[in-house]
């Protein structure tokens, strides 16, 4: 798949207002300390598509990069988790010069169920 197709993909899921139930709970947002490792209930770390794009959500700042060995960043921006656990996304896309929104879940501690504004799905796998 070409990166600009791959990333329009990505684009496209990542610009959502409503978050859709794909089953499971939403575990409470837990705080994390100072220095800590992320506990497996955080969207904190690394992150991974079936599109071949990592995602990184560290400290506020989310950036997706290119696996293809380029490491290109196709996207940044930042996120919160509110009360009810829904990990929302603002988003840059770097190749299409346009923000858009995205709502996220954690479905499961290796999983992010996430809606873009426009409706469409993806799916975020943890990495290490």
């Amino acid at each position: 798949m070409k990166i600009r197709t791959a990333f329009a993909l990505l684009a496209a899921a990542a610009a959502l207002s409503a978050c859709v139930d794909f089953g499971g709970s939403r575990p409470p947002p837990m705080a994390m300390n100072p220095g800590a490792q992320p506990r497996t209930n955080s969207v904190e770390g690394s992150w991974a598509d079936s599109n071949g794009l990592n995602s990184t959500f560290s400290g506020g700042r989310f950036e997706t990069h290119t696996t293809d060995g380029t490491n290109q960043q196709m996207a940044s921006g930042t996120y919160t988790t509110d009360p009810s656990g829904m990990i929302q996304i603002n988003l840059y896309s770097n190749i299409k010069r346009t923000s858009s929104k995205v709502n996220c879940f954690l479905a499961n501690p290796s999983q992010l169920n996430c809606t873009s504004e426009t409706g469409g799905h993806f799916s975020l796998n943890r990495q290490g």
